[in-house]
């Protein structure tokens, strides 16, 4: 399905969009016809991000996300410039931590640029998408652990959980008028940034790419792809999803004993078939 005009005549909001994933993201809806728009902090990335994937097709917005009113004047310059057709909420933050040694601003940070970032950016274009009655989806980029919670990364537990609540509301409230909201949570997709915050050594990063069934991380191309089948018209009846992307590692980290195939070699596995026979 993905042909070079798949999204052509759409104009595509990326929020983070200067580095790791959502450029890639921004680099992959321009491939399909689209018009790219990335904002984030700081002006010099999302220029060079701009000229890497192509000015002529990239628009560059620097905004910190954390601001509503900043929000708020970057859409109204963007809508006035032409109305966006869809929107990812990409932007991150997280700290690895334990929680007990988090001050009350790493806190606010995290929560700032990822669930009240989201949250401003995303009712900032949909309340002029509902004004024009004008279709358009919405992708937020979450976590597998937004279900779950985990350790040592609370805020950024919080926030995303936060997001997916946001988007399984307004799927509901908003859907029937022209809006579409799905969440996408990768797994292992490794960019220099969130990699060398939270995964200090390189037997950790190994571990962490590899502990899904597939035995490796994900490119960068098949989360972008995901992210352009949802902001597709291809895929209108998809709403209020939560989609992972991550290689069966949730699948895999969920069941108690899922890891033993790792662990156990074929003289572990003998002697176990050895001892169930023995005590039957």
């Amino acid at each position: 399905m993905f042909q070079r005009d798949l999204l052509t005549g759409k104009r595509i909001l990326v929020t983070g969009g200067g580095t790791g994933l959502g450029r890639s993201m921004a680099a992959r809806i321009v491939e399909l016809g689209a018009t790219a728009v990335v904002c984030g902090r700081r002006r010099e990335v999302l220029e060079e991000a701009a000229r890497d994937i192509g000015a002529d097709r990239v628009a560059v917005h620097p905004c910190d996300l954390r601001d509503p009113e900043a929000v708020d004047a970057m859409v109204a310059a963007i809508f006035a410039e032409q109305p966006l057709d869809g929107l990812v909420n990409n932007a991150a933050g997280n700290i690895l931590s334990p929680t007990e040694a988090l001050s009350h601003r790493a806190v606010d940070a995290v929560l700032g640029s990822v669930l009240h970032g989201a949250a401003y950016v995303t009712l900032a274009c949909g309340k002029r998408w509902l004004d024009m009655r004008h279709r358009a989806s919405v992708v937020s980029i979450v976590t597998t652990y937004a279900a779950t919670g985990s350790a040592y990364v609370v805020p950024s537990a919080m926030a995303k959980a936060g997001v997916v609540a946001m988007t399984r509301s307004l799927a509901v409230e908003w859907g029937g008028r022209g809006l579409r909201f799905n969440a996408v949570a990768p797994g292992p997709f490794p960019t220099e940034g969130a990699w060398s915050r939270l995964l200090p050594t390189e037997a950790l990063a190994r571990e962490f790419e590899t502990r899904n069934p597939l035995g490796r991380p994900g490119q960068h191309r098949e989360l972008a792809d995901l992210v352009c089948f949802l902001l597709a018209d291809g895929s209108a009846f998809i709403n209020g999803d939560f989609l992972t992307i991550d290689g069966g590692e949730w699948r895999k980290c969920a069941g108690q004993f899922s890891g033993l195939g790792d662990r156990l070699s074929e003289t572990d596995w003998a002697a176990l078939r050895e001892r169930s026979r023995t005590k039957r």
